[in-house]
């Protein structure tokens, strides 16, 4: 079933304004679980996870920025 435009438009406000921040605040802490790891190998776990996020989540961003498909063009 696919979102509407709105739908999806008020589902990307929600992951950007909520569920991101939760992101990284358990990305930074699930590294600090462990020791400090060398700071080139920090820098490339959080440069792949910064990139996860994103790919279940595609559909939901694309064509958010362009205008509502479903309103007329004014005349």
């Amino acid at each position: 079933m696919a979102l509407s435009w709105k739908a999806r438009r008020r589902w990307a406000l929600v992951i950007l304004l909520v569920a991101l921040p939760l992101y990284i605040v358990v990305a930074v802490n699930v590294i600090d679980l462990f020791d400090r790891p060398h700071f080139l190998v920090e820098l490339l776990v959080y440069v792949v996870l910064g990139i996860l996020w994103a790919l279940p989540l595609k559909r939901v961003f694309r064509g958010i920025s362009q205008p509502d498909p479903d309103v007329p063009p004014p005349k």
